[in-house]
């Protein structure tokens, strides 16, 4: 036990003492801003009970470049629950992405104005009345013959309207969360639900989606439903919310080599690793969602459901609170200008919280899988 003590305190100098440019090499900071927003027009609402979520540019760190996430309607995962967007905010030195997340109330979203009812803040493209959503027809594209839940209260917005898609920082947003917004942070919070998170990676992994391909201008600016790249609703971007040329040294046609020192000023080092191993959880691969059971046995195979779903929502505000939580640590290390070795013992250790997260998410799906075997059939009873 003391030889496996000394060997991991041994193990922690060494990586103490590694030159920090070194480090440095296998990592990027985002400064350069995300594109302007994008004009589109909303799709026609698919059925009673969702919600508009508005698109998004997120970032590639293998491709080095921003991608657009398409605006798309989303079941609501329990009733009375609004969306409340992510935004990107610029954090010193570098832009970071604060994830979107379900709560009772709306929080602060950087007072990005993304439309469609979200004007920099709040929501004003519907309301709950106990268990039913009724939307608000002057900022959502609604069917009244099929959805009877409607108002139409015209919303008068006071702010200037641009499409700036970014909070603080050179030309971003200027505008800090209300005491009602933290308190809305606050509260319980369901993350991105799975429909949600295969949306955005199948945005991804399509490569006209990149900034640098469609100048800011996606092909796919909003879908009917998550996923629905190639449905005939899907609505393509009218125009780019303002001139974009991607920075020389960024490519949206070939994913960079891991093993690649070279440097810019456009784009400096940071020490963030771009190995395999995940680092923050955001890094990690989106959590499956659970197949249904089938015992034979369709009682049982609901509770085994029931289960499932209860964990892997469990899990998945696990991932964002430990995201969150990490994403405050780098704002403190940069209001405290620490030095590079503080830094990247401070990344050992998110790499090391994450690594613990994911094999703690794996150990109980195993656990539940095991549990819900159903018995061999030589030992199995006929059902009564």
């Amino acid at each position: 036990m003391h030889i496996r003590f000394f060997r991991r305190l041994l193990f922690t100098l060494v990586m103490l003492c590694m030159s920090a440019a070194s480090f440095a090499q296998i990592g990027v900071l985002i400064t350069i801003a995300p594109p302007p927003l994008p004009i589109y027009e909303q799709p026609l609402c698919p059925g009673d009970g969702y919600i508009w979520t508005p698109g998004y540019w997120a970032y590639d760190y293998e491709f080095d470049d921003y991608y657009w996430v398409p605006g798309t309607w989303v079941l609501a995962p329990e009733i009375g629950f609004l969306w409340t967007p992510g935004y990107w905010g610029w954090g010193g030195d570098r832009f970071v992405f604060y994830e979107g997340y379900w709560g009772p109330h709306v929080g602060f979203y950087g007072g990005i104005s993304y439309g469609f009812g979200y004007f920099g803040e709040g929501y004003e493209g519907g309301r709950w009345d106990h268990d039913r959503f009724f939307y608000n027809r002057s900022v959502n594209n609604v069917n009244i013959t099929e959805i009877h839940n409607v108002y139409n209260t015209t919303v008068v917005n006071n702010t200037t309207v641009t499409r700036v898609s970014y909070n603080g920082g050179n030309g971003g947003i200027d505008r800090r969360p209300r005491p009602e917004e933290e308190t809305a942070a606050r509260e319980r919070h369901i993350a991105p639900v799975a429909v949600q998170t295969q949306h955005a990676q199948a945005a991804r992994a399509n490569p006209q989606q990149r900034a640098s391909v469609n100048m800011g201008k996606p092909a796919v600016a909003a879908t009917p439903r998550p996923g629905d790249f190639k449905d005939r609703a899907v609505v393509p971007a009218k125009a780019a919310g303002a001139p974009y040329t991607p920075p020389a040294n960024r490519s949206g046609n070939q994913p960079r080599d891991n093993g690649s020192t070279s440097r810019s000023e456009n784009r400096p080092e940071n020490n963030v690793p771009r190995s395999s191993t995940p680092v923050h959880p955001r890094d990690l691969p989106p959590a499956a969602r659970p197949s249904t059971p089938n015992t034979g046995n369709p009682k049982l195979d609901q509770k085994y459901q029931q289960q499932q779903e209860k964990q892997f929502a469990k899990q998945e505000q696990e991932r964002q609170k430990l995201q969150q939580q990490q994403e405050k640590e780098h704002q403190q290390l940069e209001k405290q200008n620490a030095d590079a070795a503080r830094k990247q013992q401070v990344e050992q250790q998110h790499q090391q919280q994450t690594q613990q997260l994911q094999q703690k998410h794996e150990q109980q799906q195993q656990k539940l899988q095991q549990k819900q075997q159903p018995p061999s059939r030589d030992r199995s009873k006929p059902p009564h």
